[in-house]
């Protein structure tokens, strides 16, 4: 009779989630001793892991839902697919009460059973109420610790200590705490200084525009503070507000808000950032003011500040806000950066009024990139790439079967390899292994330096490696779980909106594109739209459509080359 539960145990779907929140954590492997208490506890239980089963953050805050892990647990809970989870603590599952509360129930409403290490789960009411407390301590340390930083920071400020600057703008090189003797300072850089006094000169004496501040530097060769050749007109804006150069530098200028939504990752960046927060601006009456050395004096400073409020005023500005129905969600092909919307200038109209305007690749922009295009990829009419766009998304909604469709499809397409993926973590362990015994032999003496160096690069090469494709398996084999969660809703968002399609306006046409496209990929030949789950906040493709060469609605006018869409 206990061999039949064990063999039952064995066929129970466990799983387990570790977190940890900093990047210095990270390198220093304490996630690894994580994982080593809840393998240990699984197998103590009589359960066996799953290698997809194991969910893990790193360098992922606990005060927010947006993880990518947390989000693969939610989406397999959901479709229940998992009956245990171990957690080494609460407070590795959030750091928020309410959010520990709020991922409880909902595992719990899945049929999951979630089980501490330092916390035995117990259905009564006095080690629910335990872990209640845990939790709300946990929100309160963290909430002091942050609470005791800013405060000591501004103490710091207060009484003029460099130190929380912690950095020196163009013009000044930061000596920290153990390099200036236990005071941290600004020292002027001379080469650098000379360039800022000329840009200070320039604008509050000579009254030019920013963008001749610009090529006035490129002319003489000056580099930007980035090393590039040409200077972006936001780096010359930040140094003629900065009032370190008039010898006080601000402390507090920026705080730390909710994060803002986003239609999309940016060129180069992950989606789902480490710490999700967005960063916001301070009044300058709640600035710190710090003593450095000055470079100007305080009334060209102020004589600059003046010019740049004259200039903003006689600038005429452009009309802001939506004016284009794909606005942010349009990605270069070739480049990665992304397209914007450009009006029709009244001469390259020959006079005549353009009910459309062209989506342009920032990268096609010399002027962006030290006077040199980096993209050639073409611009596209407005009208046609909305409507064909606005098509695709209308033919996805009112066709459910086309879904269940390409459903199928990405499932026969994916073969999970979970054998594989336990080969893989196996000898992912024999390599750190093997590292640590490298290092130790090193230390003790009984390795030479001119043996250890190239042995430790093979381990430290073969280990990233077989991280990538650790990596690249568990993505796959999450993919069919999510995949099913996302046809699901998406399928249940169709039914309620495919009725009011004809009848929808510009403002609701923008709302359902920014609700169900995740990006519009252009390319020479062709267009992909690649869209998103919903309702998730940050979800994975469902779908991508790529609209080929074809001799139909045109993008381009007539006489360039033929670019359509084929639906």
């Amino acid at each position: 009779m206990e061999r039949e539960d064990q063999a039952m145990n064995i066929v129970e779907e466990t799983g387990l989630y570790a977190r940890v929140s900093s990047e210095q954590q990270v390198e220093a492997g304490t996630i690894e001793s994580q994982i080593a208490a809840l393998e240990e506890r699984i197998l103590q239980d009589g359960y066996a892991l799953r290698a997809d089963l194991c969910f893990i953050d790193q360098g992922y805050s606990g005060a927010t839902l947006i993880r990518p892990a947390l989000e693969q647990l939610r989406d397999r809970a959901a479709l229940h697919g998992l009956d245990r989870l171990y957690v080494h603590s609460p407070d590795r599952l959030a750091r928020k009460y309410a959010y520990q509360v709020l991922l409880l129930e909902e595992l719990q409403r899945n049929g999951v059973e979630v089980i501490f290490l330092n916390h035995e789960a117990q259905q009564t009411a006095e080690d629910q109420l335990l872990l209640q407390m845990q939790g709300m301590i946990a929100e309160y340390e963290r909430a002091k610790i942050l609470e005791r930083s800013r405060r000591g920071k501004r103490h710091a400020a207060k009484t003029g200590d460099v130190a929380v600057l912690s950095g020196a703008p163009y013009g000044y090189r930061y000596i920290s705490k153990q390099e200036g003797g236990g005071q941290a300072r600004y020292e002027v850089v001379e080469e650098e200084a000379s360039v800022v006094v000329q840009v200070f000169h320039w604008m509050g004496v000579e009254r030019t525009s920013i963008g001749e501040i610009c090529r006035r530097l490129k002319a003489a060769r000056i580099a930007s503070p980035k090393g590039k050749p040409a200077w972006d007109r936001s780096s010359v804006w930040g140094i003629l507000k900065n009032p370190a150069y008039k010898g006080l530098a601000g402390y507090g200028k920026t705080q730390r808000e909710a994060l803002r939504p986003r239609l999309r990752a940016q060129r180069g960046r992950s989606l789902q950032p480490r710490r999700a927060m967005s960063v916001g601006t301070q009044p300058e009456q709640e600035w710190l003011s710090i003593p450095v050395p000055a470079l100007v004096e305080e009334a060209l400073f102020e004589a600059v500040q003046q010019q740049l409020k004259e200039n903003r005023q006689r600038a005429r500005q452009g009309q802001r806000g939506a004016l284009y129905l794909l606005q942010g969600l349009l990605v270069c092909a070739h480049c990665g950066y992304a397209y914007y919307g450009k009006q029709i200038s009244h001469k390259a109209a020959k006079g005549n009024a353009r009910a459309y305007a062209y989506y342009r690749c920032i990268g096609t922009d010399a002027y962006r990139f030290a006077g040199e295009r980096i993209c050639d990829n073409l611009q596209v009419r407005t009208d046609l790439l909305d409507q064909a766009v606005w098509e695709e998304v209308c033919d996805l909604l009112q066709d459910q079967q086309r879904l269940r469709q390409e459903y199928e499809r990405r499932l026969s397409a994916s073969r999970p390899e979970k054998e594989g993926l336990v080969t893989l973590r196996a000898q992912i362990g024999k390599v750190q292994q093997g590292m640590a015994r490298l290092i130790d032999g090193y230390t003790e003496g009984i390795i030479q330096k001119q043996e250890f160096e190239p042995r430790l690069a093979r381990l430290r090469q073969r280990l990233t490696q077989l991280e990538q494709q650790e990596q690249r398996i568990s993505e796959e084999n999450a993919g069919a779980a999510e995949l099913q969660v996302a046809i699901e809703r998406l399928e249940e968002f169709a039914e309620k909106v495919k009725g009011n399609l004809a009848e929808a306006d510009w403002a609701m046409r923008r709302d359902l594109i920014r609700m169900l496209v995740k990006r519009v990929e252009i390319a020479k030949d062709e267009v992909r739209i690649v869209f998103r789950t919903f309702p998730d906040p940050n979800p994975g493709d469902i779908h991508e459509k790529s609209l080929q060469l074809c001799r139909k609605r045109h993008f381009s006018d007539p006489g360039q080359p033929i670019h359509a869409l084929c639906l």
